[in-house]
């Protein structure tokens, strides 16, 4: 009989295999990402630490996510970095660049009738899972988690004030997506900047006005420091801001890490229910006692509305629909779940 002589490879092979799947599992218990965000943190920013502190509480510590602000990206390239991998997670703003995400335009439209939070919630959501939208982020390695849940926004600036419709003639104004063109229509100048330069853009006198969520983004980018009015009713409209994943970053946790990160964002919008009226709370009674407030009477503001929604509407869906996209399936779903049918 001839001796037993182990066969090495095949020792190295199984060797190998064990290490890796060891390392696997290690990967697996100790998962670290990065998640881009600027500015500071603030009521928009406030949902994204929600999810990161329930990721963490619901792992056991095994998931963390660190969260980064203005070190690992500007705002116009988050969505760049997600699909180079740059980093894991990151927020980005439809409409600083809307030909990337051109389905995201439909939410936003100005004037969109959303009943409430909840209505608000849902329509985001449904948007973000048509298959036109998932196509649309694939195109970036990115999956949509959640919106930002942005508020209304309303104008704030100095000089000129917008007493009626007819006052936003001539006026510059910072403007993103589709208010941007309900501006344009009522005879403004906009123009899109990132959220960080507004300050400087007010206190140069390189725009009259600034329309931001109401109200914490006017304060947490210290516009009213250098502004005279505000407005209060307008109610313009809002954008789209989603928390996004890379896609092969999700696709190497486990199923119970991807559970755990897909559930926290219901922790997020808890956190922006909250969140969002602290900030109203304290900010409107700063603003009222330092700024003129201007409150549109309801004929102005039946103008705004005829100048600023439907045909503003008609001509993403006709102009998005001749790019390829399923607008009007898209903007029927919107203003069907906005008004909660």
């Amino acid at each position: 009989m001839k001796p037993y002589v182990p066969n090495i490879r095949s020792g190295l092979i199984l060797v190998g295999v064990a290490a890796f799947a060891f390392a696997s599992v290690a990967e697996a218990k100790n998962v670290r990402w990065n998640l881009s965000l600027w500015g500071k943190k603030r009521a928009s920013t406030s949902g994204a630490h929600a999810v990161v502190e329930d990721v963490e509480a619901k792992s056991g510590g095994t998931f963390k996510i660190k969260i980064h602000y203005n070190s690992l990206s500007k705002p116009k390239e988050n969505l760049d970095g997600i699909k180079i991998g740059a980093f894991q997670m990151a927020t980005f703003c439809a409409a600083y660049h809307p030909a990337k995400t051109p389905t995201l335009g439909v939410l936003d439209l100005p004037f969109l009738p959303y009943k409430d939070f909840d209505s608000k919630q849902a329509t985001h959501e449904a948007v973000y899972a048509h298959p036109a939208v998932v196509k649309d982020m694939q195109r970036w390695n990115a999956k949509i988690l959640m919106t930002s849940m942005l508020p209304e926004y309303e104008m704030m600036g100095k000089g000129k004030e917008p007493r009626t419709a007819a006052d936003l003639k001539g006026m510059r104004v910072r403007a993103l997506g589709g208010i941007g063109v309900a501006m344009k229509n009522m005879g403004a100048v906009p123009t899109t900047v990132p959220a960080p330069e507004v300050y400087t853009m007010i206190s140069t006198g390189a725009v009259d006005g600034v329309t931001f969520p109401f109200t914490y983004a006017h304060a947490a980018y210290k516009v009213h420091e250098v502004s005279e009015w505000f407005t209060s009713n307008m109610s313009l409209g809002s954008v789209t801001c989603p928390l996004v994943i890379n896609t092969k970053a999700w696709a190497k946790l486990s199923k119970e890490h991807q559970d755990i990160l897909w559930n926290a964002r219901l922790a997020g919008y808890n956190e922006y229910r909250t969140v969002y009226k602290k900030a109203d709370a304290k900010n409107l009674p700063m603003f009222r006692a330092k700024l003129k407030e201007i409150k549109l009477s309801d004929a102005d503001l039946a103008a705004l509305r005829k100048a600023g929604a439907q045909p503003v509407w008609d001509q993403w869906v006709k102009e998005a629909g001749g790019k390829g996209i399923p607008a009007k399936e898209l903007f029927d779903m919107v203003i069907s779940k906005a008004k909660g049918m």
